[in-house]
Protein backbone atom coordinates (compact mmCIF):
# COMPACT_ATOMS: atom_id res chain seq x y z
CA UNK A 1 0.00 0.00 0.00
CA UNK A 2 2.68 2.51 0.63
CA UNK A 3 4.83 1.57 -2.21
CA UNK A 4 1.52 1.99 -4.56
CA UNK A 5 1.03 5.45 -2.57
CA UNK A 6 4.60 6.41 -3.18
CA UNK A 7 4.40 5.94 -6.71
CA UNK A 8 1.12 7.66 -7.87
CA UNK A 9 2.63 10.36 -5.86
CA UNK A 10 5.64 10.37 -7.91
CA UNK A 11 4.01 10.44 -11.30
CA UNK A 12 1.67 13.42 -10.38
CA UNK A 13 4.65 14.94 -8.96
CA UNK A 14 6.16 15.67 -13.08
CA UNK A 15 3.01 16.95 -14.24
CA UNK A 16 0.92 18.89 -11.78
CA UNK A 17 1.64 22.66 -10.21
CA UNK A 18 1.20 22.46 -6.65
CA UNK A 19 0.73 25.02 -4.54
CA UNK A 20 -0.04 25.66 -1.16
CA UNK A 21 0.18 28.49 2.14
CA UNK A 22 3.65 28.25 3.45
CA UNK A 23 3.38 30.35 6.09
CA UNK A 24 1.59 29.32 9.71
CA UNK A 25 -2.51 29.76 9.21
CA UNK A 26 -3.99 31.91 10.95
CA UNK A 27 -4.20 36.34 10.85
CA UNK A 28 -0.87 37.46 10.26
CA UNK A 29 1.18 40.30 8.83
CA UNK A 30 1.95 38.19 5.73
CA UNK A 31 1.38 35.24 4.63
CA UNK A 32 3.51 33.26 1.81
CA UNK A 33 2.05 31.13 -0.49
CA UNK A 34 4.54 29.25 -2.30
CA UNK A 35 3.33 27.54 -6.20
CA UNK A 36 5.98 24.71 -7.72
CA UNK A 37 5.34 23.19 -11.05
CA UNK A 38 5.95 23.31 -14.92
CA UNK A 39 3.13 26.01 -15.05
CA UNK A 40 4.75 28.20 -11.96
CA UNK A 41 5.19 30.68 -14.74
CA UNK A 42 1.24 31.08 -15.17
CA UNK A 43 0.84 32.28 -11.85
CA UNK A 44 2.60 35.54 -13.54
CA UNK A 45 0.64 35.62 -16.55
CA UNK A 46 -2.48 35.07 -15.27
CA UNK A 47 -3.01 36.08 -11.41
CA UNK A 48 0.15 38.66 -10.75
CA UNK A 49 0.57 39.76 -14.45
CA UNK A 50 3.32 42.53 -15.03
CA UNK A 51 4.31 44.94 -17.77
CA UNK A 52 5.93 43.41 -20.79
CA UNK A 53 9.60 43.81 -20.53
CA UNK A 54 11.12 45.63 -23.48
CA UNK A 55 14.30 44.40 -24.21
CA UNK A 56 13.46 40.28 -23.34
CA UNK A 57 9.96 40.63 -24.41
CA UNK A 58 8.68 38.68 -21.28
CA UNK A 59 6.03 39.08 -18.65
CA UNK A 60 8.47 37.62 -16.14
CA UNK A 61 10.28 39.69 -13.47
CA UNK A 62 13.88 39.08 -12.95
CA UNK A 63 14.90 35.82 -11.27
CA UNK A 64 14.92 36.07 -7.27
CA UNK A 65 14.37 39.71 -7.38
CA UNK A 66 10.94 40.92 -5.38
CA UNK A 67 8.78 43.08 -7.47
CA UNK A 68 5.09 44.29 -6.37
CA UNK A 69 2.19 43.10 -7.73
CA UNK A 70 -1.58 43.41 -7.82
CA UNK A 71 -2.97 39.77 -7.57
CA UNK A 72 -6.57 39.17 -9.91
CA UNK A 73 -8.51 36.22 -9.87
CA UNK A 74 -8.41 34.48 -12.94
CA UNK A 75 -11.79 33.42 -13.71
CA UNK A 76 -14.07 36.40 -11.80
CA UNK A 77 -11.37 38.86 -12.49
CA UNK A 78 -11.78 40.21 -8.78
CA UNK A 79 -8.73 42.55 -8.01
CA UNK A 80 -8.00 39.86 -4.58
CA UNK A 81 -4.88 41.90 -2.80
CA UNK A 82 -1.44 43.15 -3.90
CA UNK A 83 2.19 41.98 -2.90
CA UNK A 84 5.41 40.95 -3.53
CA UNK A 85 6.20 38.16 -6.04
CA UNK A 86 9.45 36.35 -6.57
CA UNK A 87 10.22 34.49 -9.00
CA UNK A 88 13.00 31.20 -8.80
CA UNK A 89 13.17 29.52 -12.31
CA UNK A 90 14.19 25.70 -12.17
CA UNK A 91 16.65 24.30 -11.24
CA UNK A 92 17.52 27.31 -9.03
CA UNK A 93 15.11 27.06 -6.31
CA UNK A 94 14.35 25.06 -3.42
CA UNK A 95 12.52 22.57 -5.17
CA UNK A 96 14.66 22.13 -8.18
CA UNK A 97 11.34 22.93 -10.70
CA UNK A 98 10.06 26.77 -11.28
CA UNK A 99 8.72 28.58 -8.26
CA UNK A 100 6.64 31.45 -7.69
CA UNK A 101 6.25 32.57 -4.42
CA UNK A 102 3.45 35.30 -3.23
CA UNK A 103 4.07 37.38 -0.20
CA UNK A 104 0.47 38.67 0.59
CA UNK A 105 -1.48 40.28 3.50
CA UNK A 106 -1.97 37.35 6.11
CA UNK A 107 -6.03 38.07 7.06
CA UNK A 108 -8.05 34.95 6.13
CA UNK A 109 -10.24 36.04 3.56
CA UNK A 110 -7.52 37.25 1.45
CA UNK A 111 -5.50 34.32 1.82
CA UNK A 112 -8.72 31.79 0.90
CA UNK A 113 -9.22 33.82 -2.13
CA UNK A 114 -5.68 33.72 -3.17
CA UNK A 115 -5.63 29.98 -3.18
CA UNK A 116 -9.13 29.71 -4.91
CA UNK A 117 -7.62 32.07 -7.72
CA UNK A 118 -4.78 29.40 -7.99
CA UNK A 119 -7.04 26.47 -7.92
CA UNK A 120 -8.73 28.28 -10.81
CA UNK A 121 -6.26 28.82 -13.37
CA UNK A 122 -6.41 25.35 -14.78
CA UNK A 123 -7.43 21.51 -14.27
CA UNK A 124 -3.73 21.07 -13.68
CA UNK A 125 -3.17 22.97 -10.24
CA UNK A 126 -3.77 21.56 -7.36
CA UNK A 127 -2.91 22.00 -3.68
CA UNK A 128 -0.14 20.62 -2.22
CA UNK A 129 0.12 17.04 0.06
CA UNK A 130 1.79 17.09 3.24
CA UNK A 131 5.60 17.38 2.60
CA UNK A 132 5.13 17.39 -1.15
CA UNK A 133 7.26 20.78 -1.82
CA UNK A 134 10.00 19.07 0.07
CA UNK A 135 9.78 15.52 -1.60
CA UNK A 136 10.23 17.43 -4.78
CA UNK A 137 13.47 18.72 -3.87
CA UNK A 138 14.47 15.21 -2.68
CA UNK A 139 13.25 13.85 -6.25
CA UNK A 140 15.32 16.45 -7.85
CA UNK A 141 18.54 15.75 -6.00
CA UNK A 142 18.51 19.42 -3.85
CA UNK A 143 18.18 17.57 -0.34
CA UNK A 144 18.96 14.01 0.54
CA UNK A 145 17.04 11.95 3.39
CA UNK A 146 19.13 13.37 6.18
CA UNK A 147 18.89 17.03 5.39
CA UNK A 148 14.93 16.34 5.11
CA UNK A 149 14.48 15.26 8.24
CA UNK A 150 16.88 18.19 9.67
CA UNK A 151 14.07 20.40 8.24
CA UNK A 152 11.32 19.09 9.72
CA UNK A 153 12.80 18.87 12.98
CA UNK A 154 13.64 22.62 12.50
CA UNK A 155 10.23 23.67 11.97
CA UNK A 156 9.39 21.68 14.91
CA UNK A 157 12.41 22.94 17.15
CA UNK A 158 11.44 24.61 20.53
CA UNK A 159 14.65 25.50 22.01
CA UNK A 160 18.03 26.15 21.14
CA UNK A 161 19.73 23.09 21.08
CA UNK A 162 17.31 21.05 19.22
CA UNK A 163 17.73 24.36 16.41
CA UNK A 164 21.24 23.81 16.15
CA UNK A 165 21.12 20.31 15.94
CA UNK A 166 18.34 20.01 13.41
CA UNK A 167 20.09 23.14 11.22
CA UNK A 168 23.44 21.24 11.28
CA UNK A 169 21.48 18.19 9.96
CA UNK A 170 19.27 19.94 7.44
CA UNK A 171 22.42 21.50 6.18
CA UNK A 172 23.79 17.90 5.27
CA UNK A 173 26.32 17.11 8.15
CA UNK A 174 24.80 13.77 8.53
CA UNK A 175 25.01 13.57 4.80
CA UNK A 176 28.08 14.00 4.69
CA UNK A 177 29.82 11.65 7.12
CA UNK A 178 27.55 8.90 6.01
CA UNK A 179 28.05 9.58 2.11
CA UNK A 180 32.04 9.71 3.14
CA UNK A 181 31.70 6.32 4.51
CA UNK A 182 29.60 4.23 1.47
CA UNK A 183 32.11 5.95 -0.46
CA UNK A 184 34.90 4.07 0.88
CA UNK A 185 33.21 1.14 1.16
CA UNK A 186 32.48 1.50 -2.46
CA UNK A 187 35.77 2.33 -3.17
CA UNK A 188 36.98 -0.87 -1.38
CA UNK A 189 34.36 -3.32 -3.04
CA UNK A 190 36.40 -2.01 -6.53
CA UNK A 191 39.74 -4.24 -6.15
CA UNK A 192 37.78 -7.32 -4.75
CA UNK A 193 35.35 -7.15 -7.84
CA UNK A 194 38.82 -6.57 -9.94
CA UNK A 195 40.11 -9.69 -7.86
CA UNK A 196 36.45 -11.77 -9.35
CA UNK A 197 36.70 -10.81 -12.74
CA UNK A 198 40.59 -10.80 -13.08
CA UNK A 199 42.57 -11.68 -10.12
CA UNK A 200 44.12 -15.18 -11.30
CA UNK A 201 48.13 -14.51 -9.91
CA UNK A 202 49.03 -15.95 -6.63
CA UNK A 203 49.63 -14.08 -3.87
CA UNK A 204 47.87 -10.90 -5.33
CA UNK A 205 44.76 -11.63 -3.59
CA UNK A 206 45.64 -12.20 -0.47
CA UNK A 207 47.84 -8.80 -0.47
CA UNK A 208 44.74 -6.60 -1.97
CA UNK A 209 42.27 -8.00 0.06
CA UNK A 210 45.19 -7.19 2.85
CA UNK A 211 44.50 -3.47 2.40
CA UNK A 212 40.94 -3.65 2.04
CA UNK A 213 40.52 -4.94 5.39
CA UNK A 214 42.42 -2.43 6.94
CA UNK A 215 40.26 0.17 5.25
CA UNK A 216 37.11 -1.80 6.56
CA UNK A 217 38.52 -2.59 10.56
CA UNK A 218 39.29 1.68 10.21
CA UNK A 219 35.54 1.92 8.79
CA UNK A 220 33.70 0.00 11.04
CA UNK A 221 35.45 1.38 14.20
CA UNK A 222 34.12 4.96 13.23
CA UNK A 223 30.83 3.94 12.77
CA UNK A 224 30.74 1.89 15.82
CA UNK A 225 31.71 5.20 17.46
CA UNK A 226 28.98 7.27 15.84
CA UNK A 227 26.87 4.82 17.03
CA UNK A 228 28.25 4.70 20.55
CA UNK A 229 26.70 7.83 21.54
CA UNK A 230 23.77 7.31 24.27
CA UNK A 231 21.25 8.26 22.13
CA UNK A 232 21.98 11.75 22.63
CA UNK A 233 20.70 12.90 19.30
CA UNK A 234 17.24 10.96 19.59
CA UNK A 235 16.57 12.28 23.24
CA UNK A 236 17.86 15.71 22.16
CA UNK A 237 15.67 15.48 19.58
CA UNK A 238 12.17 14.51 21.65
CA UNK A 239 13.40 15.90 24.83
CA UNK A 240 15.60 15.17 27.58
CA UNK A 241 13.45 13.05 30.27
CA UNK A 242 13.86 13.98 34.20
CA UNK A 243 12.18 12.35 36.40
CA UNK A 244 12.12 13.56 40.00
CA UNK A 245 11.63 10.63 42.82
CA UNK A 246 12.41 10.11 46.74
CA UNK A 247 9.63 9.79 49.46
CA UNK A 248 6.60 11.26 50.48
CA UNK A 249 7.16 14.90 51.61
CA UNK A 250 10.59 15.60 50.13
CA UNK A 251 9.65 18.73 48.44
CA UNK A 252 8.99 17.07 45.11
CA UNK A 253 6.59 19.49 44.22
CA UNK A 254 7.47 22.40 45.26
CA UNK A 255 11.01 21.69 43.79
CA UNK A 256 9.24 21.11 40.14
CA UNK A 257 6.97 24.03 40.57
CA UNK A 258 10.41 26.32 41.45
CA UNK A 259 12.23 24.69 38.27
CA UNK A 260 8.76 25.57 35.91
CA UNK A 261 8.60 29.12 38.08
CA UNK A 262 4.57 28.42 38.31
CA UNK A 263 2.17 26.58 40.82
CA UNK A 264 2.07 23.38 38.22
CA UNK A 265 1.64 20.72 40.79
CA UNK A 266 -0.38 20.52 44.32
CA UNK A 267 1.69 21.25 47.47
CA UNK A 268 0.63 19.92 50.81
CA UNK A 269 2.00 19.03 54.06
CA UNK A 270 -0.25 15.92 53.65
CA UNK A 271 2.03 12.90 52.61
CA UNK A 272 0.82 11.07 49.02
CA UNK A 273 -0.72 14.15 47.74
CA UNK A 274 0.76 13.66 44.03
CA UNK A 275 -0.64 9.91 43.01
CA UNK A 276 0.18 10.31 39.50
CA UNK A 277 2.62 11.69 36.93
CA UNK A 278 2.41 15.61 36.76
CA UNK A 279 5.00 16.28 33.47
CA UNK A 280 6.55 20.03 32.67
CA UNK A 281 7.96 20.87 29.49
CA UNK A 282 10.67 23.37 30.01
CA UNK A 283 13.41 25.24 28.32
CA UNK A 284 16.43 24.89 30.67
CA UNK A 285 19.11 26.97 28.68
CA UNK A 286 18.30 26.05 25.68
CA UNK A 287 17.71 22.19 26.54
CA UNK A 288 14.24 20.73 25.95
CA UNK A 289 13.51 19.22 29.49
CA UNK A 290 10.07 17.34 30.26
CA UNK A 291 10.26 16.92 33.93
CA UNK A 292 8.13 14.46 35.94
CA UNK A 293 6.99 14.64 39.46
CA UNK A 294 6.12 11.32 40.64
CA UNK A 295 4.14 9.97 43.22
CA UNK A 296 6.34 9.90 46.99
CA UNK A 297 8.35 6.68 47.36
CA UNK A 298 7.09 4.64 50.37
CA UNK A 299 4.52 1.64 51.53
CA UNK A 300 1.13 2.16 51.67
CA UNK A 301 -1.89 0.55 52.43
CA UNK A 302 -4.16 3.01 50.12
CA UNK A 303 -4.44 1.09 46.28
CA UNK A 304 -4.71 4.39 44.62
CA UNK A 305 -1.50 5.94 46.31
CA UNK A 306 0.16 1.84 45.73
CA UNK A 307 -0.73 2.78 41.96
CA UNK A 308 0.72 6.13 41.92
CA UNK A 309 4.11 4.45 43.02
CA UNK A 310 3.88 1.73 40.60
CA UNK A 311 3.77 4.53 37.40
CA UNK A 312 6.65 6.46 39.64
CA UNK A 313 9.01 3.32 39.09
CA UNK A 314 7.94 3.03 35.73
CA UNK A 315 8.85 6.69 35.04
CA UNK A 316 12.18 6.00 36.91
CA UNK A 317 13.24 3.12 34.54
CA UNK A 318 12.58 4.98 31.24
CA UNK A 319 13.98 8.56 32.71
CA UNK A 320 17.33 10.13 30.98
CA UNK A 321 18.05 11.98 34.75
CA UNK A 322 16.92 10.87 38.05
CA UNK A 323 16.96 14.00 40.39
CA UNK A 324 16.75 12.40 43.77
CA UNK A 325 14.81 14.76 46.48
CA UNK A 326 15.57 13.84 49.78
CA UNK A 327 14.74 15.70 53.22
CA UNK A 328 17.86 17.15 55.36
CA UNK A 329 15.65 16.79 58.47
CA UNK A 330 14.65 13.50 57.94
CA UNK A 331 17.73 12.38 57.14
CA UNK A 332 19.32 13.43 60.53
CA UNK A 333 16.89 11.78 62.16
CA UNK A 334 15.45 8.81 63.36
CA UNK A 335 13.32 9.03 60.06
CA UNK A 336 16.45 7.79 57.92
CA UNK A 337 15.71 4.19 57.86
CA UNK A 338 13.32 3.61 55.88
CA UNK A 339 13.76 6.50 53.82
CA UNK A 340 17.35 4.99 52.77
CA UNK A 341 15.90 1.50 52.03
CA UNK A 342 13.36 2.83 49.86
CA UNK A 343 16.13 5.03 47.93
CA UNK A 344 19.24 3.09 48.07
CA UNK A 345 17.99 1.04 45.20
CA UNK A 346 16.79 3.58 42.73
CA UNK A 347 19.94 5.93 43.44
CA UNK A 348 23.09 5.16 41.49
CA UNK A 349 26.55 7.30 40.54
CA UNK A 350 24.71 9.37 37.58
CA UNK A 351 21.66 10.29 39.81
CA UNK A 352 21.41 13.75 40.76
CA UNK A 353 20.76 14.34 44.31
CA UNK A 354 19.25 17.01 46.25
CA UNK A 355 19.16 17.58 49.85
CA UNK A 356 16.02 19.95 50.25
CA UNK A 357 14.94 22.22 53.28
CA UNK A 358 18.65 23.05 54.18
CA UNK A 359 17.10 26.15 55.62
CA UNK A 360 16.18 24.15 58.57
CA UNK A 361 19.38 23.21 59.70
CA UNK A 362 22.00 25.19 60.41
CA UNK A 363 25.72 24.70 59.28
CA UNK A 364 23.93 21.97 56.52
CA UNK A 365 27.08 22.44 54.01
CA UNK A 366 29.43 20.82 56.70
CA UNK A 367 26.73 18.61 57.64
CA UNK A 368 26.78 16.98 53.47
CA UNK A 369 30.48 17.31 53.42
CA UNK A 370 30.79 14.44 55.74
CA UNK A 371 32.36 11.63 53.94
CA UNK A 372 31.02 9.46 57.27
CA UNK A 373 27.58 10.27 56.43
CA UNK A 374 27.57 9.84 53.14
CA UNK A 375 28.70 6.54 53.14
CA UNK A 376 26.23 5.59 55.88
CA UNK A 377 23.12 6.68 53.84
CA UNK A 378 24.36 5.23 50.51
CA UNK A 379 26.23 2.18 51.20
CA UNK A 380 28.55 1.95 47.94
CA UNK A 381 26.26 4.06 45.37
CA UNK A 382 27.66 7.21 46.48
CA UNK A 383 25.84 10.10 43.98
CA UNK A 384 28.45 12.09 41.88
CA UNK A 385 26.12 15.05 42.14
CA UNK A 386 25.34 16.47 45.39
CA UNK A 387 23.37 19.78 46.26
CA UNK A 388 21.80 21.00 49.52
CA UNK A 389 19.17 23.72 49.04
CA UNK A 390 15.56 24.85 50.31
CA UNK A 391 12.72 24.97 47.12
CA UNK A 392 10.79 26.82 49.60
CA UNK A 393 13.69 30.17 50.17
CA UNK A 394 15.49 29.21 46.64
CA UNK A 395 18.63 29.34 48.87
CA UNK A 396 21.63 27.38 46.99
CA UNK A 397 18.84 27.05 43.58
CA UNK A 398 20.88 29.06 41.58
CA UNK A 399 24.21 27.05 42.18
CA UNK A 400 21.79 23.86 41.52
CA UNK A 401 20.99 25.38 37.90
CA UNK A 402 24.14 26.56 36.79
CA UNK A 403 25.60 22.60 37.65
CA UNK A 404 22.46 21.20 35.79
CA UNK A 405 22.76 23.27 32.80
CA UNK A 406 26.30 21.94 32.47
CA UNK A 407 25.40 18.37 33.01
CA UNK A 408 23.05 18.73 30.19
CA UNK A 409 25.91 20.33 28.00
CA UNK A 410 28.15 17.36 28.61
CA UNK A 411 25.61 14.29 28.46
CA UNK A 412 23.48 16.15 25.09
CA UNK A 413 25.29 19.04 23.03
CA UNK A 414 26.15 17.65 19.93
CA UNK A 415 29.36 19.93 20.06
CA UNK A 416 30.29 16.75 22.35
CA UNK A 417 29.16 14.09 20.13
CA UNK A 418 31.65 11.11 18.92
CA UNK A 419 32.38 12.67 15.96
CA UNK A 420 34.55 15.82 14.78
CA UNK A 421 31.53 17.26 12.65
CA UNK A 422 28.86 17.61 15.79
CA UNK A 423 26.46 15.40 13.76
CA UNK A 424 24.36 13.09 16.05
CA UNK A 425 22.26 10.17 15.08
CA UNK A 426 18.20 11.74 15.46
CA UNK A 427 16.01 8.80 13.99
CA UNK A 428 15.40 5.50 15.44
CA UNK A 429 15.71 4.67 11.31
CA UNK A 430 19.07 6.02 11.09
CA UNK A 431 20.33 3.51 14.19
CA UNK A 432 18.62 0.90 12.81
CA UNK A 433 20.37 1.37 9.33
CA UNK A 434 23.65 1.69 10.78
CA UNK A 435 23.36 -1.65 12.88
CA UNK A 436 22.74 -3.43 9.58
CA UNK A 437 26.01 -1.83 8.42
CA UNK A 438 27.79 -3.02 10.98
CA UNK A 439 26.56 -6.27 11.16
CA UNK A 440 27.99 -6.60 7.04
CA UNK A 441 31.14 -5.58 8.13
CA UNK A 442 31.65 -7.61 11.10
CA UNK A 443 29.99 -10.98 8.89
CA UNK A 444 33.11 -9.51 6.26
CA UNK A 445 36.16 -8.95 8.65
CA UNK A 446 35.10 -12.47 10.28
CA UNK A 447 36.67 -14.38 7.10
CA UNK A 448 37.37 -12.12 4.41
CA UNK A 449 39.73 -14.33 2.63
CA UNK A 450 37.86 -17.97 2.02
CA UNK A 451 35.19 -16.23 -0.47
CA UNK A 452 35.81 -12.88 -2.31
CA UNK A 453 32.78 -13.14 -3.59
CA UNK A 454 31.05 -13.18 -0.28
CA UNK A 455 33.32 -10.57 0.71
CA UNK A 456 32.56 -8.29 -1.63
CA UNK A 457 28.54 -8.94 -1.26
CA UNK A 458 29.07 -8.09 2.51
CA UNK A 459 30.99 -4.57 1.35
CA UNK A 460 27.82 -4.29 -0.81
CA UNK A 461 25.40 -4.93 1.77
CA UNK A 462 27.17 -2.66 4.37
CA UNK A 463 26.92 0.67 1.48
CA UNK A 464 23.46 -0.63 0.89
CA UNK A 465 22.30 -0.12 4.61
CA UNK A 466 23.72 3.50 4.42
CA UNK A 467 22.77 4.71 1.27
CA UNK A 468 18.81 3.49 2.78
CA UNK A 469 19.68 6.55 5.27
CA UNK A 470 20.19 9.08 2.87
CA UNK A 471 18.04 7.83 0.08
CA UNK A 472 20.67 6.75 -2.61
CA UNK A 473 18.99 3.17 -3.12
CA UNK A 474 15.06 2.30 -2.91
CA UNK A 475 13.39 3.48 -0.07
CA UNK A 476 9.72 4.03 -1.32
CA UNK A 477 8.42 2.92 2.18
CA UNK A 478 10.94 5.32 4.20
CA UNK A 479 9.66 7.93 1.77
CA UNK A 480 6.05 7.96 2.98
CA UNK A 481 6.95 7.56 6.23
CA UNK A 482 9.51 10.37 6.39
CA UNK A 483 7.15 12.75 3.81
CA UNK A 484 3.69 12.01 5.98
CA UNK A 485 5.11 14.14 8.66
CA UNK A 486 5.15 17.42 6.96
CA UNK A 487 2.82 19.76 7.12
CA UNK A 488 1.27 21.48 3.93
CA UNK A 489 3.32 23.93 2.53
CA UNK A 490 7.10 22.81 3.19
Amino acid sequence: MLRTLGRSLLAVSHTDTIFALSSAPGKAGLAVIRVSGPRASEVLTRIAPGIKDRITGSYLPNPRQAVFRRIWHPSSGDFLDRGLVLWFPGPASFTGEDVVELHIHGGTAVIRGVLDALGCVDAGFRMAERGEFSRRAFENNKLDLTSVEGIADLLNAETEAQRKQALRQAEGGLKQLYESWRTQMLKSMAPLEALIDFGEEDGIEEKVIDRVVIIIRSLRASIYKHTDDNRRGEILRDGINVTILGPPNAGKSSFLNRMAQRQAAIVSPIPGTTRDVVEVALNVAGYPVIMSDTAGLRDSQDVIEMEGVKRALRRIDSADIKICLLSLPDLLSERSTPLIHMTRDIIDPDTLLILNKCDTIPGSPAVINNSALIRRIFAMSTPMHIWTLSCETGEGFDKFMNEFVEILSDKFDPAAASVSSGSVITQARHREHLKDCLMALDTFLDDPYSDVVLAAEELRQAAGALGRITGQVDVEEILELVFREFCIGK
